[in-house]
């Protein structure tokens, strides 16, 4: 064989890595160009996994889903200012957010901000508890809306601090009126009993996905079937104090998970007094998400709301814009679409005069009008009492800081997630922690190959020196094409990722034995350094090759089935892996070949072979007796 040109190739792809490194994409000092995309863990910033769900069907996403939220979710994120952020898919499921830098909260970016705007049309006691009696009052109204007269808002009483949607005239926001500061007297409503309570209308009945018909039934048998006898047969929510029997039948609802209430009837959900807030709030996203059936949802985590169908979605708004009103409070500003402003004028005035007498007199608010919830995904942002019909802009406002109301127009801004997600890896980092564990990483790093070399120089000698130019050659290899691939791809390096680097010394060492071991047994049958040399590397390479290739295949599959740090651990190890493979096959062969041919490999002490030449000696000698007598 001619070893120089496997080295040329070497020194070839050298060059062209390291001109990359230096001249593609590449800026600034010397030491700018030559440093690699770090990740979150070692420089600080903050990293969230989300998970796509679906509480049909279980099925993954669509492609064109999952990549329409990714945009979504990458203009939500680009909206907080930060430079350098990354929103990534990651297999057919997972989005990954990562920001550099200050920690960030990221809990709402994932929301899928399905804007809904339904009716109220009856109002109960939310605390799930047994013996609550049914309300006697009505609920202390959440605000008011008020038509915009001849160009000027009529703002809404201020009494209650939770939010409210209020209009705007629609040359601006600067003819807002402050708020009156007089406190809001609720009105006295009648008892929510059976016998009190007129039904309202029902939504259309759609067909129940077989998958929700089974959990019903999952949860009829949970209950029992008198406990549920009892629920179906209810038209209005149950005094309890009137009927302590019924009492003990319901008492099962108050077991079941959010999950499990999920797929109880909305009739079911509102009826049941042992269905509370507290399992309400936490069903999971998008349980309230149909437009076209009634829903029950809380305000304030006291008071159950059954809600109308939804007149108008957050697709009708155009657009939303965080702002200050004239009394210096953080609104949220809707600017609806034509054809949304016509449905909100309608939804309005069918509220304003209760057309059908829809509204319950329990969810009247103060002024005896009905009132229209803002439902943000399964929250109730506000609940006012329309006191006219709304011909212009709207503002949803409350004790908002300028981060929420920011956030709330931003989400509503890009629209709604055409998917729901769950967040399943959170990760802050600040940067002093990022450091530290950068030279954590590093130090681990670097104690790794010192003791594989001291091992090399102490057992192997003058083969310790290729064991030693092969790490450092493999180390090059994989610094410059972690700075490349940062630049082409993205690819961050993690301390999971060093780790990665580290056990693939290992991977690396593995082979040099499986090599220099074999070249021993080549040498004790009686072959000559020379010549054992080429027939070591025959045998020893398909096991090379079989164990580096098993150590990748590792790597694939769990960078393919693994989510956030555990990738960048695989794709570490499989890289290092791949160059550990060239520098074999360019390096450690081809300078092993012209070692072959140097007197120092022919010296036990000097080469490292050991025993192995001693032994071959005392093998010879026999075969050549005259020489010995001579």
């Amino acid at each position: 064989m001619r070893p120089g040109r496997q080295l040329a190739v070497l020194g070839f792809i050298f060059v062209v890595l390291y001109l990359l490194v230096f001249f593609s994409g590449a800026s600034g000092s010397l030491k700018d160009r030559l440093e690699p995309r770090l990740g979150l863990d070692l420089i600080g910033g903050t990293r969230v996994t989300l998970e796509a769900t679906n509480s049909v069907d279980g099925k993954p996403p669509t492609a064109e889903n999952l990549e329409e939220a990714r945009q979504i979710i990458e203009s939500r994120v680009n909206a907080f200012g930060v430079a350098e952020a990354e929103v990534v898919t990651e297999g057919n499921r997972n989005i990954v957010i990562s920001l550099p830098g200050e920690n960030r909260d990221l809990t709402d970016v994932g929301s899928a901000a399905e804007l809904r705007f339904r009716k109220v049309l009856k109002a109960a006691d939310g605390s799930g508890s047994v013996a609550a009696p049914p309300p006697a009052a009505t609920p202390a109204p959440s605000g008011s809306a008020s038509p915009a007269p001849s160009g000027s808002a009529s703002p809404s009483p201020s009494g209650s601090a939770a939010p409210k949607v209020t209009t705007s005239p629609s040359g601006g926001q600067g003819g807002m009126a402050p708020a009156p500061s007089a406190s809001a007297t609720p009105t006295p409503s009648a008892s929510a009993s059976p016998s009190a309570a007129a039904p309202s209308p029902s939504a259309s009945e759609e067909p129940v996905p077989a998958s929700i018909e089974e959990q019903r039934k999952a949860v009829e048998q949970k209950v029992g079937a008198p406990a549920w006898q009892a629920a179906s047969g209810l038209q209005a929510p149950a005094d309890l104090t009137a009927d302590p029997s019924l009492a003990e039948k319901l008492k099962p609802f108050g077991t079941l998970s959010p999950q499990e209430v999920a797929v109880l009837p909305a009739q079911m959900q509102f009826n049941v007094p042992t269905i509370g807030c507290a399992q309400l709030d936490k069903r999971p996203p998008a349980s309230i998400s149909d437009p076209k059936q009634q829903v029950v949802s809380c305000e304030d985590g006291a008071t159950k709301y059954l809600l109308d169908q939804a007149k108008v979605l957050g697709t009708d708004v155009g657009d939303a814009d965080a702002v200050l009103d004239q009394t210096n409070a953080w609104v949220v500003s809707l600017d609806f679409t034509g054809d949304g402003q016509g449905k909100w004028t309608a939804l309005t005035r069918e509220a304003f005069n209760n057309e059908g007498q829809a509204c319950d007199a329990a969810a009247l608010g103060q002024d005896g009008k009905c009132r229209v919830a803002v439902v943000l995904d399964n929250e109730i942002v506000s609940s006012p009492e329309i006191q006219g019909v709304l011909t212009g802009n709207s503002q949803i406002t409350g004790n908002f800081t300028q981060k929420d109301a920011s956030a709330l127009a931003g989400q509503l801004r890009y629209g709604a997630l055409p998917v729901t997600f769950e967040q399943q890896e959170a990760q802050n980092v600040t940067a002093t922690l990022g450091a530290s564990h950068l030279r954590a990483g590093l130090l681990a790093a670097g104690i790794g190959m010192l003791l594989v070399i001291i091992y090399a120089f102490f057992y192997y000698r003058l083969l310790g020196s290729v064991i030693f130019l092969s790490l450092i050659l493999s180390a090059l290899l994989v610094f410059g094409a972690l700075v490349v691939l940062g630049r082409q791809i993205g690819f961050t390096l993690t301390l999971a990722g060093i780790a990665g680097m580290i056990v693939s010394l290992g991977v690396a060492a593995d082979s040099f034995v499986i090599y220099f071991e074999r070249l021993k047994d080549e040498i004790r049958e009686g072959r000559s350094p020379r010549s054992a040399v080429p027939r070591a590397w025959m045998r020893a390479r398909r096991t090379i090759i079989s164990a580096n290739a098993i150590t990748l295949l590792s790597a694939v599959v769990l960078y393919v089935v693994s989510v956030g740090t555990v990738k960048g651990f695989a794709f570490a190890l499989g890289l290092a892996t791949v160059l550990d493979l060239v520098v074999v096959f360019l390096f450690r062969h081809p300078i092993m070949t012209m070692f072959a041919r140097t007197r120092a490999f022919l010296s036990p002490r000097v080469s490292g072979l050991g025993r192995a030449l001693p032994a071959r000696t005392q093998q010879t000698q026999p075969r050549n007796p005259r020489a010995k007598e001579a």
